[in-house]
């Protein structure tokens, strides 16, 4: 989802002339983002967007006050904002992270979330602007979602980057589990299955291909 696609997800949200009014602000004078950022799950709600079941109205709302920011000062107020602001704050701005001209300096708040044991920030953590994590820190993101029982739909290009050793990663885990009576997540247990025994990915029988008649 666009910036633009979220904001009209939330025109329907309780106060929505406070939101217009927040964005302008922001962009008008980026050092006033922290008030409207603070306040936007009273203002906005909490609520999931029905047109955009994946977000909060507090989130989305937040992470549009982020792309106002003028991008010679979206960095520093991005660290800020991240590095004062309560667990919801923090995920919004994670979340927000893919839309800014920030570069690769927003990487140090992911490896922030992905220590903490709250499974909002490592969800988070996983979007698409983990596209700027190094292959270990990622593997290892990738097995704490596994650990937390944070469903694996939340890690972008998943498929993509699963590797041999992400693979023997989590047959190890798979191991554990099994000598303890234990097992791993359905969906954990799905992807290594997809990785085989070789960490070359086996399409899902649902993303393969469908042959043409020619091919039939």
């Amino acid at each position: 989802m666009e910036p633009d696609q979220l904001r009209a997800a939330l025109a329907a949200v309780p106060d929505p002339e406070w939101l217009d009014q927040a964005l302008r602000g922001v962009a008008t004078d980026p050092d006033t983002v922290g008030r409207p950022f603070a306040a936007a799950g009273r203002r906005c709600g909490r609520a999931p967007l029905p047109d955009a079941p994946d977000w909060t109205a507090d989130d989305a709302a937040r992470a549009l006050l982020l792309t106002m920011l003028p991008a010679d000062r979206v960095v520093g107020q991005v660290e800020t904002l991240y590095r004062y602001g309560d667990a919801a704050e923090k995920r919004a701005v994670l979340r927000a992270l893919p839309w800014l001209p920030v570069g690769a300096s927003g990487v140090p708040l992911l490896h922030d979330a992905i220590r903490t044991n709250d499974t909002r920030l490592v969800a988070a953590a996983l979007g698409p602007y983990a596209a700027h994590l190094d292959a270990a820190t990622w593997r290892q993101a990738v097995l704490k979602c596994v650990f937390m029982e944070i469903p694996l739909t939340v890690v972008d290009r998943l498929d993509e980057r699963a590797d041999d050793e992400l693979q023997i990663m989590l047959a190890g885990l798979d191991e554990e589990r099994r000598a303890a009576g234990r097992t791993i997540p359905a969906d954990a247990s799905a992807l290594l299955a997809r990785l085989g025994t070789t960490g070359t990915l086996v399409p899902s029988a649902a993303s393969s291909p469908v042959p043409t008649t020619k091919e039939a």
